[in-house]
């Protein structure tokens, strides 16, 4: 991307002028989408951004600036102008030059050709979808489908002698359907996403993802309402992750364990959850949404157990707050794009599974709710309040699923929640989903086996 020597002064121009630190980010991005909307393209676009971001530090204060031009001139610029912030903030010591040590670089494989999807096989998965979820039920009256993939390469070094890289390309295909009905429209939805270029499609199945969404449309249809009040609920596997990664994840981000603004402050090496919960943040995994080489401050990616068996053992750490508290960072410092500072974040949350067998803990469930897909929530990370929507669930009853149940919201608190869990079965799985945090979202995945909350408020309508 950047020759070294050009970084070096870049970085060196950055101390010079008192920062105690600074940074170089770089960032070549190549996206391409379509979607089909009832039948016709209505999007179908590619784009390239590329720049860099560059970040000075002195003491308290950061200055941050970004540029499109890679030029070294433009790079002096772009640093001139982080300098003049972070000097507002007090004159640090100036530092000696940069030398960086050895170079870090991505997952094995990152930096091989990518296997690309063209517009025309691109079009073609998209019909076969729209196809089939169309042939799932007459009642189907709306059909959307979409995919986009993208190839991030990024190049990260600062003061400190750090120099990393890493290849990330992503595939993302999603389906989502509306069925018409006595009760109205109901929506059915469901997305497959991988760190991983086209070779996605050699693994996932646009029909199955398609036929999946238009049986959870359909089966709203028939659905009654959802109880009301505190009854178990029961999470299938992969359908809950989404709950811990807002409901406990953020508040284990060092962020708001510094700021005094989480439930977790001081909590760790106490007990916060069931002895059967081991919550884990994991950027190494596989193909998984949130997975990469190095964040984006240049950390390798980093398996790290934030719960052990109901006992709190860790926080997440970006690069800047562990250096400042003597810590070493987890690997978890993120941003959007070039134009981003980087801030701490989850990467792949999960919690592990357990010894069960997912039929025996709905078997045992005399009464409940059974929640096989959850929708959006949000959270208080000062409390541990959280609300999320469920998309797909059903009623428990005599310890079997019976009736569908209408779109109803899980309320609860996040520690609290944690406690109540008393069976984890086998049947592990992941989810992807997209992280927003003070306005920068990032890829994450969430992931859990079947587990069972002896007790949820749940905000259905059923008198």
């Amino acid at each position: 991307m950047i020759e070294s020597p050009v970084v070096e002064r870049v970085l060196a121009r950055g101390l010079q002028h008192g920062g105690d630190f600074a940074e170089v980010f770089v960032e070549d991005r190549e996206t391409s989408s379509a979607v089909l909307d009832d039948g016709r393209v209505e999007q179908l676009s590619t784009g390239r951004e590329r720049g860099a971001g560059i970040r000075v530090v002195a003491g308290e204060t950061t200055g941050f600036a970004h540029t499109a031009d890679l030029s070294e001139a433009g790079l002096l610029r772009a640093v001139d102008a982080a300098s003049a912030v972070a000097r507002a903030g007090g004159r640090a010591p100036s530092r000696p030059p940069v030398a960086f040590g050895d170079t870090g670089s991505g997952r094995p494989g990152a930096g091989d050709a990518p296997t690309s999807l063209s517009k025309a096989d691109g079009l073609e998965l998209l019909r076969r979808a729209d196809d089939a979820a169309r042939t799932a039920g007459g009642a189907i009256s709306q059909v959307q489908v979409g995919y986009g993939t993208s190839r991030r390469q990024v190049l990260i070094a600062n003061s400190d002698g750090l120099w990393a890289t890493d290849d990330q390309p992503r595939t993302r295909f999603s389906v989502s359907c509306v069925a018409v009905g006595d009760t109205g429209l109901q929506t059915g939805y469901e997305t497959a996403a991988r760190t991983v270029d086209a070779r996605l499609f050699d693994e996932v199945s646009v029909e199955e993802l398609a036929g999946l969404a238009a049986r959870r449309a359909l089966g709203k249809l028939v659905a009654r309402p959802a109880p009301s009040g505190e009854v178990p609920v029961v999470l299938a596997g992969g359908s809950g992750g989404i709950l811990f990664h807002e409901a406990c994840g953020h508040g284990l981000e060092a962020d708001h364990i510094v700021k005094d603004a989480s439930v977790y402050v001081g909590q760790v090496g106490k007990q916060v959850a069931s002895p059967l919960v081991t919550l884990v943040d994991d950027g190494t995994v596989g193909t998984e949404w949130g997975t990469a080489g190095v964040d984006d401050e240049g950390r390798p990616a980093q398996r790290n157990v934030l719960i052990d068996h109901g006992i709190l053992t860790e926080y997440l750490w970006d690069y800047l707050r562990a250096r400042k508290e003597g810590r070493v960072s987890s690997g978890n410092g993120r941003r959007q794009s070039y134009q981003h500072l980087p801030m701490v974040r989850m990467t792949n949350t999960f919690l592990l599974p357990g010894e069960e067998d997912a039929n025996e803990i709905v078997a045992q469930t005399p009464y409940g709710v059974y929640v096989a897909k959850l929708g959006g929530g949000q959270v208080n990370t000062a409390t541990g309040d959280f609300v999320f929507g469920t998309t797909e669930a059903y009623l428990i009853e005599n310890g079997k699923l019976t009736e569908p149940l209408r779109d109803a919201n899980l309320i609860g608190n996040g520690p609290e929640i944690l406690r109540r869990i008393d069976a984890v079965a086998r049947d592990f799985a992941m989810t992807p989903g997209t992280c927003g945090k003070d306005g920068q979202s990032v890829p994450v995945g969430c992931g859990q086996a079947t587990l069972r909350i002896t007790g949820v408020t749940v905000g259905g309508t059923a008198e």
